[in-house]
């Protein structure tokens, strides 16, 4: 499919600079940019990028102010990036899409299947099953009794949801997912061993929430664990029963949630990440890389990291005094023998 560069400056309400007759029909990096591919600038880091791409469109942000002539015409928008997934999300909604039920599923004669779903070969549906319309199940999918899956959901291959589970509308499960598995629930005895607690809850995913590939959310031991919506998780995070996540929170690659924590909303963790059980985090938070949380974080709007979680100015005038602990050792050394010998003298 092909657009000129008029059409996407009116659909992204942005300004020509160049051809607007050019036409582009793929995306490209802008230091890999080719002819007919449409590239973006955001990022001041690529800047040297744009004066010899070869990219036949390139959004950049209103406020950027070129040092030599550009090759490729330029659309001015309000946020580059911003508009560049406005467009792909376009693209994406342009491609046609599978519809129909292969005769390789099973689904139980009790479960419900909403018009224009696609359910792929070997995919299992368990009873009183509900799939919401326009929803497509890729292969080797399990659904479980009970389960309830809004409109134009989104699982991809090996996608598997526990009894009971409910997951809301325009919402995207990569492969791997695993939703309503049992919460690490086991009680010490006395002679040293482990009595599983059973898991009678559910996990309640509300609209437009996208999880990575491998990622787990727990069942609940009682009540629901619930990812509110608009949440955004990365692939392999672990998110444990009773754990309540707050809208449009966002969760890097290899962070894990202990149980019955709860996070607030426009929440950020990045990669590898970790917060104890039974804590609560509020509004805004932002934790740094490998961040450790043992306790409640009750201000908002912090931006925190290392452990514990400190204060990110406090945390990097720690790391400076870190990496100077081997010279500020020696310098402690050489002062402690100066004072040694002058006690010698003296005595």
């Amino acid at each position: 499919m092909e657009f000129t560069a008029q059409q996407i400056a009116d659909f992204l309400g942005g300004d020509i600079q160049g051809n607007p007759s050019v036409k582009v029909s793929d995306f490209s990096k802008i230091e890999e940019g080719k002819a007919g591919t449409l590239s973006f600038l955001s990022n001041p880091k690529y800047s040297q990028y744009i004066y010899d791409s070869q990219a036949s469109i390139i959004l950049v942000n209103k406020d950027f102010i070129p040092e030599k002539e550009i090759l490729a015409t330029i659309i001015r928008v309000d946020d580059a990036y911003q508009s560049l997934a406005k467009l792909m999300s376009l693209v994406d909604q342009a491609k046609p899409r599978k519809i129909g039920i292969s005769s390789l599923a099973f689904i139980s004669e009790s479960a419900e299947i909403g018009e224009n779903a696609y359910i792929a070969p070997f995919v299992y549906i368990g009873e009183n099953v509900k799939i919401g319309i326009n929803s497509h199940i890729q292969a080797s999918c399990n659904i479980e009794d009970g389960v309830r899956i809004g409109e134009n959901v989104t699982l991809f291959s090996g996608v598997k949801i526990y009894n009971d589970c409910v997951i809301g509308n325009k919402c995207t499960l990569h492969s791997g997912v695993v939703i309503g598995s049992d919460g690490f629930g086991f009680a010490p005895t006395e002679d040293g061993s482990y009595n599983k607690i059973q898991q009678f809850g559910n996990v309640i995913i509300e609209d437009d929430v996208e999880i990575g590939s491998n990622s787990i959310v727990d069942r609940a031991t009682m009540g629901s664990t619930i990812i509110r919506k608009g949440v955004k998780i990365d692939n392999l995070v672990q998110i444990a029963h009773n754990v309540e996540i707050g809208e449009n929170t966002v969760i890097a690659a290899q962070t894990g949630i202990s149980g019955s924590t709860k996070l607030g909303k426009r929440c950020i963790l990045a990669g590898q990440v970790g917060l104890a059980g039974h804590i609560q985090i509020a509004d805004g938070t932002i934790f740094g890389a490998q961040t450790g949380v043992p306790n409640s974080v009750k201000i908002p709007n912090q931006t925190l990291q290392g452990y514990p979680a400190v204060p990110i100015l406090n945390f990097q005038k720690s790391a400076i005094v870190h990496k100077n602990l081997p010279e500020l050792q020696k310098l402690i050394y050489s002062m402690q023998k100066r004072i040694d010998e002058l006690e010698k003298k003296i005595n």
